[in-house]
């Protein structure tokens, strides 16, 4: 390959892997945003700006484009959640309850729940879904152990953390309706101190 031919190929790459990124981000708003019945490739192809063709090109399928948008932002999400913590594990057992509450809070939470609600109803999409699901819990279990310097070799403490990610869960699901801010304050002093006795 001559020198004219790989600088083609560069930007060619570098455009392609913008057009992904742009439909994955795209996806997840529109699921968030319209739900699983509202959001077709084309609503997702106009949204990103390019081609119904270019998407399928990318993702042949719905399946495909939605679950691979919810992996993305749940690796973004993972890269967000650590970055916050540089060093790891912190003194400050608040700050990480809240960060993981946080998760539970934002558009990625809407938007996988909706891909869930699908998933229910939807024998081809199940067991996609749930298989990334559980990829996505066990990361976010990992990163909750490191972040909360948590020794799971203790009997109670994987149990405690996975409750934490149980109840982080369940407040996300209490804010899609109304803004349950001043509530969830509360739940997550009570879980940080919780956590302070339980972990030491």
């Amino acid at each position: 390959m001559d020198r004219t031919e790989r600088t083609e190929r560069t930007p060619k790459q570098d455009r392609s892997r913008a057009t992904r990124q742009r439909l994955l981000e795209a996806a997840v708003s529109c699921l968030a945003e319209h739900g699983w019945a509202g959001s077709t490739v084309s609503v997702v192809a106009e949204r990103a700006g390019v081609s119904r063709g270019a998407a399928q090109h990318h993702f042949p399928t719905r399946e495909d484009l939605f679950t691979a948008a919810v992996e993305y932002v749940a690796e973004e999400r993972s890269t967000a959640l650590r970055a916050l913590f540089p060093q790891g594990a912190t003194g400050d057992r608040r700050a990480v309850v809240t960060a993981l509450v946080d998760l539970y809070t934002g558009p990625l939470f809407r938007a996988a729940l909706h891909l869930w609600v699908a998933a229910s109803n939807e024998d081809q999409l199940r067991p996609r879904v749930t298989e990334l699901e559980a990829h996505v819990g066990r990361e976010t279990h990992r990163i909750a152990v490191d972040l909360l310097g948590a020794d799971e070799s203790t009997p109670g403490v994987r149990e405690t953390v996975q409750g934490l990610l149980d109840m982080s869960r369940g407040l996300g699901l209490a804010n899609l309706l109304t803004n349950d801010t001043a509530r969830r304050e509360r739940v997550v002093a009570q879980w940080a101190t919780l956590l302070d006795q339980t972990l030491g």
